[in-house]
């Protein structure tokens, strides 16, 4: 997800989609470690995304505080 598509969404939607992203994590490793996928790429990409949504998601709460 591009940070622009991110900002859009609501602090909501922003916590189901960092559960849902956690959890395709949480698979893509388990396959990587059965050795059923070889790519650590997209491992990679999930949790850059991952981390993305965290940020955004940490701005709109100080934000709704203030």
């Amino acid at each position: 997800m591009k940070i622009a598509e991110i900002r859009k969404l609501k602090t909501v939607d922003l916590a189901n989609e960092a559960t849902k992203l956690r959890e395709e994590i949480t698979e893509l490793r388990r396959s990587f470690y059965n050795g059923e996928t070889q790519n650590v790429r997209i491992i990679r990409n999930k949790r850059k995304d991952l981390a993305r949504l965290l940020t955004v998601l940490s701005e709109q709460l100080t934000k709704e505080k203030i």
